[in-house]
């Protein structure tokens, strides 16, 4: 029994797939951060490591004939020779079998469709639309982090809130947001956020969500701008092809998404949805090698 390898390593955790070439999933495993752009190459790989260790379990390293990577931030791997510790990693598990490593673009995409190539748009904790072809990301808009881009993504979200709270206080928006933040007061908001404790920023994004569709108008008005700035992203690329909606703003059922989904709707633009990275991550691993069509191993791995 051939095995493949399918990672998805992302800025909140790291997800591995290990599948057959028939496209039945015999492991997985999860860890922490995976974009070394965050966390640096070497924690990042160790991330990686732990989901790796996990998924393969008791099944034969030697049998693994493939793998590919989809990682968060791997075009500066190369660039700060960051791919030897990713190497370190996958040699130390005894895998000795080829190993691709794509950006996480190229995995989200084959995520929502087998197409050859097209588009994908993604908004989770950063936000980016691709144009993708194959293996390779043609062509990028934004993804360009927190402090000069990401529009519309949760940490845009999250960041974008604690600016109106503060601007809005008080307001029954701003107590929701302070109570989460564990403040009770616009000067304590301020030095709560100066101190950039991402991980409850991008928390609040869920919060600012669930508001939305409460109807409490701040939030709402928080997602329609969200929803309208990934638009503003996604036109700016420009590019043809399937569209696929990706990141948990976009591949859950959020205000966010319905929005985005609304706007393309109207303009006669179809969209499918990403799911589950890391087993697109075996399909691009196996699809050339096993004895189903790509068609049928996609359909496989990644059912409805």
């Amino acid at each position: 029994m051939e095995l493949v390898v399918g990672a998805d390593a992302g800025g909140t955790s790291s997800k591995v797939v290990v599948a057959t070439l028939r496209g039945e999933i015999v492991g997985r495993g999860s860890a922490g951060a995976g974009n070394p752009l965050t966390t640096g190459a070497t924690a990042a790989a160790y991330s990686l490591g732990k989901a790796l260790r996990a998924a393969l379990g008791g099944l034969p390293a030697e049998r693994v004939v493939r793998g590919v990577l989809g990682v968060a931030g791997a075009s500066a791997l190369a660039r700060d020779n960051g791919l030897t510790a990713y190497g370190k990693v996958w040699e130390g598990l005894g895998l000795t079998c080829p190993m691709a490593m794509v950006g996480d673009a190229v995995t989200a995409f084959a995520a929502g469709s087998h197409a050859g190539s097209g588009v994908v748009l993604i908004a989770g904790t950063g936000a980016i639309a691709a144009e993708v072809s194959g293996d390779r990301v043609v062509r990028t808009v934004d993804g360009n982090g927190w402090l000069l881009g990401d529009f519309g993504s949760g940490r845009w979200i999250g960041l974008t809130a604690l600016r109106t709270a503060v601007r809005r206080w008080p307001s029954p928006f701003a107590s929701e947001i302070a109570a989460q933040a564990g403040v009770r007061s616009a000067d304590e908001m301020i030095g709560w956020a100066q101190a950039l404790p991402f991980t409850e920023i991008d928390a609040l994004a869920p919060l600012v969500c669930r508001l939305a569709r409460e109807a409490d108008p701040i939030a709402r008005s928080i997602t329609s701008d969200a929803a309208a700035e990934l638009i503003q992203t996604l036109d700016e690329l420009g590019a043809d092809g399937p569209v696929v909606l990706a990141g948990s703003l976009l591949s859950s059922d959020t205000p966010v998404r319905d929005a985005v989904r609304a706007i393309l709707r109207g303009r006669g633009v179809a969209t499918t949805t990403s799911h589950d990275p890391a087993a697109a991550a075996a399909w691009l691993a196996a699809r050339e090698s096993g004895p189903l069509s790509p068609t049928d191993l996609h359909r496989a791995l990644l059912p409805g």
